[in-house]
């Protein structure tokens, strides 16, 4: 019999280290050569979302909403950093917590409100609700509820784009609980082998619901299993938006000249439930982390922090950002408040495609 010392498994099980202990990483980010306007953008972009996050956490609170919302702060930073690099005829989908992605890429903040409202002038015509988002003119092709769903949507569009030969790149966001769905490796096969240009983009905040993912996997490192398939990883501090514009702009890049496809995983952590506003339970368990810890990663906070040590921005120059976006939002509620919901009609008609067409 082989003696069982010849069976390792240290080579195939990566860990995430200091990436995943909440008692690590709370520094101020290093802004390296990046230019002070893209800086201060993306630092507008994620209190935007922020803000709309909030918003919409207050109404579900209040019994305003009525459909299901997951929030997304305390994740702002990695659609905020993929999004200037997106052109025309890519293609990025989402999943079930993509408001953020959705504003990132340019999403009209009214419709997104309209949408979660159910109303006539909602991104997804009402149809949708918080889950369903889509955005062409902005690359947005979709977000979808079901687990794992839109990586072989994305792994279609990266065929697509392939056969097209115009340099487009299709991108799929999800979670670290996709990994544990099927569709995902077949999508990852099929990618490499056929040298696809997707990004395969996991934002691994280390819960799948209200299950920490050391009681779901036996590693919490997602890249493994892009490397098990071949692909170039990299495994990065999703709450440092400098360092995920640099990885993103070169996972573009590559997709763009033909190398296949990338896998990038974006170790962060959700403030709110898996679904609905308040951050002391996950689906009615109460909570056992350290959230307060995590918290000092805030992305928001790490690159004003950056800003102001480096004479960029200032306490003044952020609350004025907090009080812009959150004029902007008041508004677009109120606005969506006041819009008319769907024709009753329209129930059918918007659902089904008649059977003449």
């Amino acid at each position: 019999m082989e003696p069982e010392s010849q069976f390792k498994t240290d080579d195939f099980f990566p860990r995430l280290g200091p990436l995943a202990d909440p008692d690590c990483m709370h520094d101020p980010i290093q802004l390296g050569d990046t230019s002070p306007e893209l800086l201060r953008a993306h630092l507008s972009m994620m209190v935007r979302i922020r803000c709309a996050e909030e918003k919409i956490g207050d109404e579900v609170t209040d019994g305003k909403v009525k459909c299901p919302c997951h929030l997304v702060i305390g994740q702002e930073a990695a659609p905020t950093a993929l999004a200037p690099h997106i052109k025309p005829g890519d293609k990025v989908f989402g999943a079930h917590r993509s408001h953020a992605h959705y504003l990132a890429l340019g999403g009209d903040l009214y419709k997104l409100f309209a949408e979660i409202q159910g109303k006539n002038d909602g991104c997804s015509r009402g149809m949708g609700g918080s889950m369903h988002l889509i955005d062409r003119a902005n690359q947005l092709f979709g977000t979808v509820p079901i687990v794992g769903a839109t990586i072989p949507i994305a792994t279609g569009a990266g065929l697509a784009a392939k056969m097209t030969a115009k340099g487009e790149i299709a991108v799929s966001f999800f979670g670290d609980g996709s990994a544990e769905e099927g569709v995902l490796h077949e999508s990852l096969n099929l990618a490499a082998s056929m040298k696809l240009p997707v990004i395969f983009f996991c934002e691994n905040n280390l819960f799948s619901s209200h299950l920490h993912i050391s009681l779901r996997q036996p590693s919490d490192s997602i890249a493994r299993f892009a490397q098990a398939h071949c692909i170039p990883s990299k495994t990065i501090d999703g709450n440092d938006v400098v360092v995920l514009h640099e990885v993103t702009r070169t996972a573009v890049d590559m997709c763009r000249r033909g190398a296949g496809p990338v896998f990038i995983e974006a170790v962060t952590y959700r403030w709110r439930g898996h679904v609905g506003p308040r951050e002391d339970t996950d689906v009615g368990v109460k909570r056992k982390d350290d959230l307060e810890k995590w918290r000092r990663r805030d992305p928001i906070a790490r690159l004003q922090a950056a800003l102001e040590s480096a004479g960029y921005s200032d306490a003044a120059h952020l609350e004025s950002l907090l009080n812009c976006h959150r004029s902007e939002v008041s508004e677009a509620w109120k606005k969506a408040d006041d819009a008319p919901f769907p024709a009753e009609k329209e129930l059918f008609e918007r659902v089904y495609t008649p059977a003449n067409n």
